[in-house]
C-alpha cells in the first residue's frame, strides 16, 4: 500500500522510502523516514496535492511522490 492509497481522514505509517537519488533525498529531507507516522489532511479537488501532517507539520506532495512512499496502516 503506497501513501497515495490512504483515504482522507486515516493515519498509516511509513514503511519504506522508494525511489533513487535526489529524489529519495528529498523526500527523506521533508521528514519522511521510515517508522514515521503520517495523518492524510486532504486532496485537493483533482487528487493532486496531497496535503499531509508529518512530524507535527503540514505538507504538501504530489500524486507521483506519494506512489514512492509505502505504508501501512496505523
Amino acid at each position: 500500500m503506497t501513501l497515495r492509497d490512504v483515504k482522507v481522514g486515516a493515519s498509516c505509517r511509513v514503511k519504506r522510502v522508494n525511489g533513487e537519488g535526489a529524489l529519495k533525498r528529498r523526500i527523506m529531507d521533508m521528514g519522511i523516514t521510515k517508522g514515521i507516522n503520517i495523518f492524510v489532511r486532504k486532496v485537493a479537488p483533482l487528487g493532486d496535492p496531497i496535503e499531509i501532517n508529518v512530524r507535527n507539520y503540514e505538507l504538501s506532495l504530489r500524486k507521483a511522490d506519494a506512489e514512492l512512499i509505502e505504508v501501512e496502516e496505523c
